[in-house]
């Protein structure tokens, strides 16, 4: 993972078959009891969506996005 990140990722390269490893991981997960994923790194979601997965989820990056949005809005 780490190296799909920072030697992919960073540099703006997307490997479908490091998208492959990601989702047959996020897969696994699931199968052993996982109920959700966390996209923790900013960079995963550029490498696997909600649309490649039945899984739920969750980018940090849009979580905290959204929550400064809705901070800086409140009057």
């Amino acid at each position: 993972m780490h190296r799909v990140i920072y030697d992919e990722l960073c540099l703006g390269e997307i490997n479908l078959d490091s998208k492959e490893r990601y989702l047959n991981i996020i897969n696994k997960l699931y199968r052993q009891g996982a109920q959700a994923i966390i996209l923790g790194c900013t960079e995963i979601a550029l490498l696997v969506s909600q649309n490649d997965t039945e899984i739920p989820l969750y980018d940090t990056t849009t979580i905290h996005a959204d929550a400064a949005v809705k901070f800086a809005l409140k009057p």
